[in-house]
């Protein structure tokens, strides 16, 4: 709708409407940390970390301190992902959408400025001078509706950075807990390839003074030969998996060389049953708050257009003529649109569709998110129990039978060979059972995400490590 007038009022009611004009359109202006306070108090609530948006030289100067200071010594976890919050570059151009949304929601409280018209006609020797003022009322009339609305989209834009932050904190988690445990895969992969060359060396001699048929010597060469090749993709996982890290965490350079502790943390000695997840979930996830606010910016939307469906055009002014042979004319005007062709049902009808897909998606996005928590929490519950079972119950016996077939070849009752095999067999153990504590805690990092974003699950069935078949033996063995 557009409204506009050439005002030509007299002195003291002009200087008066100008002044409750300025004073409307000061109302709108820009807060101290640019809406960046909302996102940085939601970092510290969910993740009990740090958050700065770095718009100066002072500040990016003062959070390169603090990422040499978490990169000077191994990082934990938490030190992984402050150290993403604060050095991830693309989270940092996600911050710029804070400007952009704030600089639109304080566009929307402030009027345009106006407009000043002359014009000179001429008819013979007559000469006729026209001014005109102008006012966009159109605006003044909106504005409440137009700051709602783009108040409501900036929350959006909050809540969908917030998201971003939560999002890159659990895939920081996540990573690292991968890299830990493909560190920890490639050491034990080189134990079994330093057992494996063992074996091939021994077969080979016994092969050659004839103790070995060539079979068993081509069975140990075989192992190996795939032992050297397990080693190999594990240190390529390691690579990866650690290239991924150094991405999340915006590093580069000297960065890079950042140290990672030797093993993954222990398992909690218990886990704590949460028979609400839904509804806590419900209550705090940001995609499904996300999503009711766009339902309600619609329906405002759809009240808007029902309203304006009539009236396009209106304009009203008042006029002012001059000329050189007559009397100034003085006067007003006011122009309508007629609703002749278009009566505003296309765009009523447009806005309904709207308005019913955003509640639409609104819905989807609450029955997805019950499904998404209950499927993290059932992953994290049996992921605790599948390295439970892994620690307790198959590494005890699995070092109890090796501690037997020591006891067996000291007797001289079993060969070497007997004893490499086994040895193979308990460092298999080992990889799964890191597999295993790795996958719990990337289930958690999934669980944490699941109660207040969207998360992005992890399969239930996790691909073994590098060299292991799904019995988490050595391949070729």
């Amino acid at each position: 709708m557009t409204i506009e007038t050439l005002n030509r009022r007299p002195r003291g009611t002009l200087a008066l409407s100008l002044a409750a004009l300025s004073m409307l359109a000061g109302c709108a202006s820009f807060s101290p940390d640019g809406a960046f306070g909302v996102v940085e108090r939601s970092a510290r609530q969910h993740l009990d970390k740090d958050l700065k948006w770095a718009r100066s030289d002072t500040e990016r100067s003062a959070i390169a301190q603090r990422v040499d200071a978490l990169l000077a010594r191994p990082l934990t976890v938490d030190d992984a992902v402050q150290l993403a919050l604060l050095n991830n570059r693309g989270l940092q151009a996600d911050f710029a959408e804070l400007g952009i949304g704030e600089a639109e929601l304080v566009q929307a409280g402030r009027l345009p400025n106006p407009g000043y018209s002359f014009a000179r006609l001429r008819r013979g020797d007559e000469v006729e001078l026209e001014r005109g003022l102008h006012f966009n009322l159109a605006r003044l009339l909106a504005m409440p509706w137009i700051t709602e609305m783009e108040s409501r989209r900036f929350a959006q834009t909050q809540h969908r950075v917030t998201q971003r932050v939560l999002s890159l904190a659990a895939d920081t988690r996540k990573a690292y807990y991968n890299a830990v445990a493909s560190e920890e895969a490639v050491r034990y992969r080189r134990q079994v390839q330093q057992a494996a060359e063992a074996g091939a060396e021994l077969a080979r001699r016994m092969q050659r003074i004839g103790n070995f048929s060539k079979l068993q010597h081509a069975r140990e060469q075989a192992f190996s030969v795939d032992a050297s090749l397990n080693l190999a993709r594990a240190e390529q996982a390691r690579r990866a998996t650690r290239e991924r890290l150094t991405r999340l965490l915006g590093t580069w350079g000297e960065q890079t060389a950042f140290q990672l502790p030797e093993r993954l943390p222990d398992l909690p000695r218990t886990v704590a049953d949460q028979p609400d997840i839904e509804r806590a979930a419900m209550a705090q996830r940001l995609d499904v708050q996300a999503a009711k606010l766009a339902a309600e910016q619609m329906a405002s939307n759809l009240g808007l257009t029902k309203t304006t469906r009539f009236v396009n055009v209106l304009e009203l002014g008042a006029l002012r003529n001059g000329s050189n042979e007559a009397p100034t004319q003085r006067g007003w005007e006011v122009a309508v649109e007629l609703p002749l062709f278009d009566w505003g049902a296309a765009r009523v009808a447009r806005a309904e569709a709207v308005y019913l897909q955003a509640v639409n998606r609104a819905a989807e996005t609450a029955v997805n998110a019950r499904s998404e928590v209950r499927q993290a929490y059932f992953a994290y519950r049996s992921a605790y129990d599948i390295a439970i079972h892994q620690r307790d119950v198959l590494l005890p016996l699995r070092k109890l039978i090796a501690d037997e077939n020591l006891l067996r070849y000291n007797g001289m009752l079993i060969g070497v060979f007997e004893l490499l095999a086994d040895a193979r067999l308990q460092i298999a153990s080992v990889n799964s059972t890191i597999e295993a504590l790795r996958d719990f805690w990337i289930a958690q990092a999934d669980l944490g995400l699941a109660l207040i974003g969207k998360p992005g699950l992890t399969a239930a069935n996790a691909a073994p490590m590098a060299g292991e078949d799904s019995t988490g033996a050595s391949a070729g063995h």
